[in-house]
């Protein structure tokens, strides 16, 4: 695994260049993310199922679907397993987790990848759909400061067509419950460290492992230039979204999903 070349892949008019070698086997990365990401949200496949349920209800079972700061295509892979006819356009800024979904995903024509910088005010135009029935996005937008946030939900806006949704699970704090929310954080991180003695990767030693791997090292030191070691992001309430997501064009927005620390918020053109 050693003689990692470079491709240059052209898809939709847009032209990405990833690190392939031959015999990688993207599948075990791809499921070593989930597993690492489960650390931090053993509830996870559960948004996912009712985030699927939803775009069932509302759009139907062959979505056009933007997977907005896609990762590895954690969404694409559970909407395609559970939609055959679906299709799926992922984007995202960072080149590691792009290299796997690009692996993960590739010769299925129903995927393509973009990369671009969701905090690009013209990000949208290296898309090659100017319309989306579905947008969805997971614990990925934290990241953003509220300010950002708000404007990227404007141009989330402009992509879903009338009737379509835009779905974001994430953390989603309500900061007047002080109380609630350190229990919950307390027992969470109790559980936390009891599956960590069980030998599960936090965040850390995942990309560690991906830093010292002869395919994603490459992707993975040009992840850290772009990102740094840790974006400093707010969380603000599940409240604060529907507000903000009706304010830039969506006419209805509410949670259909909560756990104690996060939230699946819904919204419909």
């Amino acid at each position: 695994m050693t003689n990692a070349d470079t491709t240059t892949a052209t898809t939709a008019g847009t032209t990405a260049t990833t690190t392939a070698t031959a015999g990688a086997d993207w599948q075990a990365w791809q499921r070593s993310w989930d597993r690492q990401q489960e650390w931090y949200m053993p509830d996870r496949e559960e948004r996912f199922r009712i985030m699927l349920d939803m775009v069932e209800a509302l759009v139907g079972p062959a979505p056009r679907v933007l997977d907005l700061a896609c990762g590895t295509g954690t969404i694409t892979a559970r909407l395609l397993d559970r939609f055959p006819d679906a299709t799926s356009t992922g984007v995202d800024l960072d080149p590691a987790l792009l290299a796997i979904a690009e692996g993960t995903f590739a010769g299925d024509d129903r995927v393509s990848f973009v990369a671009a910088d969701l905090k690009d005010p013209d990000w949208p135009a290296k898309l090659p759909y100017d319309a989306y029935d579905a947008v969805l996005t997971a614990t990925a937008l934290h990241w953003f400061h509220a300010e950002p946030l708000a404007d990227l939900y404007g141009r989330v806006a402009e992509l879903v067509r009338d009737g379509g949704v835009f779905m974001n699970a994430d953390h989603m704090i309500d900061e007047a419950t002080p109380r609630i929310n350190a229990a919950e954080r307390a027992q969470r991180h109790a559980r936390m460290d009891a599956a960590k003695g069980q030998g599960a990767l936090d965040w850390a030693e995942w990309w560690q492992l991906a830093a010292e791997d002869p395919v994603l090292a490459g992707p993975t030191a040009r992840r850290f230039e772009i990102y740094g070691e840790h974006a400093d992001g707010e969380m603000p309430s599940a409240a604060w979204h529907a507000r903000v997501l009706r304010e830039k064009g969506f006419g209805e927005a509410r949670p259909v999903w909560c756990s104690p620390s996060d939230t699946l918020l819904l919204a419909v053109k």
